[in-house]
């Protein structure tokens, strides 16, 4: 993201009017941006490329045409992948009461994407004027009625022996360790590991595992990597099989989902 100037700094660390700040971004030469907080509530989304918010609970992954939503005060840090080119909106505290109170990754309506697009040229902190107001208020009710993407949220799990395994199928989502086998090697039962993993994460072992593989796969994806070379990077026998996959999760196939095609939610119930 480019360094913004103090004054558009000022105006996104103001928690009060004007209800609404859009800005454009991009990843410029940096690839991650650190660890922050901001008294508004945040709303990412990009046109291209990958952007992976991480917070404390985990890391919510947002393709094109999806957005991630961080309340105000929380801690986060961003990462892209591939060149990145969107949008920031900044929600004031006052607005954002009504708004999840946890990060999330959300669908954009047309109305949503529509209207930010036009809050992009305005002047960043400056008043709004009446037909500024009743946009930024649809905007703020769309939000509210976002439908989350489930599929691409990766919750972590904090008891130490659980989080060792995690951190070990982040790094090689190709382990072709079993869960048994992944439990003895960090010390805890498999029948513990099946149990504390589902408290923890709100997600079966398995089903964590599969979308450690397509959060993967979604970053190699954005830099560009084939579909081929990334079905077997990921342990997967066939181009087919990890097709398959992926439509299950997101609805859609890794070229459509690329370039920027609506995800159908085929993962947004567990």
């Amino acid at each position: 993201m480019p360094n913004p100037s103090a004054h558009i700094i000022a105006a996104i660390e103001r928690p009060d009017e004007p209800a609404l700040i859009a800005i454009p971004i991009h990843s410029g030469q940096e690839p991650e941006l650190a660890r922050h907080r901001h008294a508004r509530g945040q709303l990412f989304s990009i046109e291209n490329g990958l952007l992976v918010i991480h917070t404390s609970r985990g890391n919510w992954l947002m393709p094109p045409g999806m957005a991630g939503w961080i309340p105000p005060g929380t801690w986060h840090s961003a990462q892209w992948y591939g060149p990145t080119n969107g949008w920031s909106v900044y929600v004031s505290a006052r607005a954002c009461e009504r708004l999840p109170g946890e990060a999330r990754v959300v669908r954009m309506s047309r109305v949503l994407e529509a209207i930010v697009e036009r809050a992009t040229g305005w002047e960043p902190g400056a008043p709004l004027g009446p037909p500024q107001a009743r946009l930024a208020e649809v905007a703020i009710d769309e939000l509210q009625g976002a439908e989350e993407e489930l599929a691409l949220r990766l919750p972590m799990p904090r008891e130490r022996r659980l989080a060792t395994i995690a951190r070990a199928l982040l790094a090689n989502p190709a382990d072709p360790r079993s869960m048994g086998a992944l439990a003895t090697w960090a010390g805890i039962s498999e029948r513990s590991l099946t149990r504390h993993f589902k408290q923890e994460t709100g997600m079966t072992f398995v089903h964590w595992r599969q979308q450690a593989k397509l959060a993967r796969a979604l970053e190699l994806l954005s830099e560009g990597e084939p579909v081929g070379n990334v079905a077997f990077t990921l342990g997967y026998e066939s181009v087919s099989a990890f097709i398959a996959m992926f439509k299950r999760f997101l609805g859609t196939t890794p070229a459509q989902c690329m370039t920027g095609r609506r995800l159908t939610g085929a993962s947004t119930r567990r």
